[in-house]
Parts: C-alpha cells; structure tokens; sequence
C-alpha cells in the first residue's frame, strides 16, 4: 500500500489526515518536553515551582476553542446548505453555531476557575 492513497475524488487521505494531525502531535510533544524539564529542575528556596494549573488553562481554552470551531464550522457549513433550500432554518442555524461558541466560553470560565485558585 502506497504512502499517499486517493479516494473517490482524487485526495490524498493518508496525507491529508496527517496534516491535520501535525499541530496536536507537535503540541503534545512540547508537552511532554515541558513536563519533563519541570520534573528535572530541582527548585531553589527562591525559585517558584512550576505548576501545573497553568498548563491546565492554557488546555482548558486551548482545546475548547478547537472543539468549538470544529463544532461551528460543521454547524455554519451544513446549515448554509439547508439554508439555501428553506430559507425559514435562519434561526436554527444561528442558534446552533450559538451552541458552539457556547463550548469555547465553557472553556474559558474553567480556565479562569483554574487560575483563581492559583
């Protein structure tokens, strides 16, 4: 099997999941890079440790705001669609891409509960 397969219109399937895959590998990889330079310094007595709640919120919004537009681009693309045939789903489609901005604010406040605690 060939590195590069082609579906039914001619893409590149393998490659294409591949690219979207990048940005999370190499995030993770910073990740796990950052977690073990944490765990190897030994703290001095005037040397704050690294916390973790930080990571935590950066995540929180991070991964909320890829969630929500994954989640507003599905709902904008196939709701223009329907929009096109009965132009009386306006609303729907406004109330469902209300919905997923909803997941990037969920995210947000957890971030912000996180650094209260901090």
């Amino acid at each position: 099997m060939s590195l590069i397969s082609l579906n039914s219109q001619g893409k590149p399937l393998r490659l294409r999941r591949l690219l979207l895959m990048a940005p999370f590998l190499i995030a993770l990889f910073l990740f796990s890079i950052s977690i073990a330079i944490a765990f190897a310094q030994q703290p001095s007595q005037n040397q704050p440790t690294v916390g973790f709640d930080l990571v935590g919120a950066g995540l929180a919004v991070g991964l909320s705001g890829i969630g929500a537009g994954l989640a507003i681009m599905g709902a904008t693309s196939s709701g223009l669609a329907a929009m096109v045939e009965r132009p009386e789903l306006t609303t729907w489609v406004l109330v469902f891409a209300g919905l997923g901005e909803g997941i990037a604010i969920y995210g947000l406040v957890v971030a912000i509960i996180i650094l209260g605690k901090h």
